[in-house]
């Protein structure tokens, strides 16, 4: 059973070389086990990198054979720098397994996913059993994220990022998936393949900093929800129900105060409901653009990602 370890990189001059050291350590105990072949490996991708990732990544390869290189042209994302390595994975592969290059994934567990998947299971997530590295802010945003996931529709793993195993048969199936706005932790659960979790605990950053600043991780969070789910469209119509019925009922009130003579003079309920309905229109319109821009994405059909070079 041929492995490959699928590890996109963004500027990871500063960690490469221990990523490598430490996942050819495990490559190397599995191997020995016969747990999979000796043909087995790395295939680093970079995305785009504006440092020395690439060129520490081609001297990695020299001098190691199971070792591939794959170069995009340009920074296209962390979604499609993962898929590119994915997709090129799995033409040669029986199992491939993703995993960021900041060594903060436990790689203790991956023989456990080799493991189940040897046990029959198409898909193994790896999945973080606490946030002890992060903010307070960083935790509650991250739960309200995907507890709305899931209120949405979009299935979800909990506390799962894009630390995977993955067999061929499952990545021959999500090739299939031709969408340009990729939000991957929730396309593969609808592949329904038969899948399992494996459980770990997240480690501080070995070196350099974080690719994923609050506005980024906001940015992500959105196009996961607009790529996964039309229920926001559906609140919107909902919301503009709610604001009709309220308004009758505020015509009543009106004429009963007019004939009553209970009128009063004032401006500023009319004022606070001209900035509700104001900012219920902006949202609305702020959503459906949204919708709108990932239609004309999606019609354009350009390519996701431009491989400028592998080896």
């Amino acid at each position: 059973m041929k492995l490959t370890i699928v590890i996109p990189c963004f500027n990871e001059e500063k960690m490469i070389f221990e990523t490598n050291s430490q996942l050819q350590n495990i490559i190397y105990d599995l191997v020995k086990e016969n747990k999979i072949s000796d043909k087995s490996g790395l295939l680093f991708v970079d995305d785009g990198s504006v440092d020395n990732t690439w060129n520490n990544i081609q001297e990695i390869k020299s001098n190691y054979e199971n070792v591939k290189c794959l170069k995009l042209a340009k920074n296209a994302g962390h979604q499609n720098a993962l898929l590119a390595g994915l997709l090129t994975a799995k033409l040669d592969n029986d199992i491939v397994i993703s995993i960021d290059a900041d060594l903060q994934d436990d790689i203790a567990v991956i023989p456990k996913m080799v493991e189940k998947h040897s046990n029959g299971f198409e898909i193994v997530y790896g999945v973080r059993q606490a946030r002890d590295f992060d903010s307070v802010f960083k935790k509650q945003t991250a739960l309200f994220f995907y507890k709305l996931m899931n209120f949405l529709g979009a299935q979800t793993i909990y506390n799962h990022a894009d630390y995977r195993l993955m067999s061929k048969r499952s990545l021959d199936e999500f090739s299939k998936f031709e969408e340009s706005n990729l939000f991957l932790r929730g396309l593969v659960p609808l592949l329904g393949f038969s899948t399992t979790t494996v459980y770990y605990q997240r480690k501080a950053r070995f070196a350099g900093e974080t690719k994923y600043p609050f506005i980024k991780m906001l940015n992500f969070a959105l196009d996961g929800i607009t790529s996964m789910s039309i229920k926001p469209l559906r609140l919107i119509f909902l919301s503009g129900i709610t604001i009709l019925v309220i308004s009758f009922f505020m015509l009543f009130y009106i004429l009963f105060s007019y004939f009553t003579g209970k009128t009063v003079a004032g401006w500023s309920s009319l004022i606070l409901s001209i900035w509700f309905l104001g900012s219920i229109i902006l949202i609305a319109i702020g959503v459906l653009g949204e919708y709108i821009g990932k239609i004309y994405t999606e019609t354009k059909k350009r390519p996701r990602y431009i491989i400028e070079e592998y080896s």
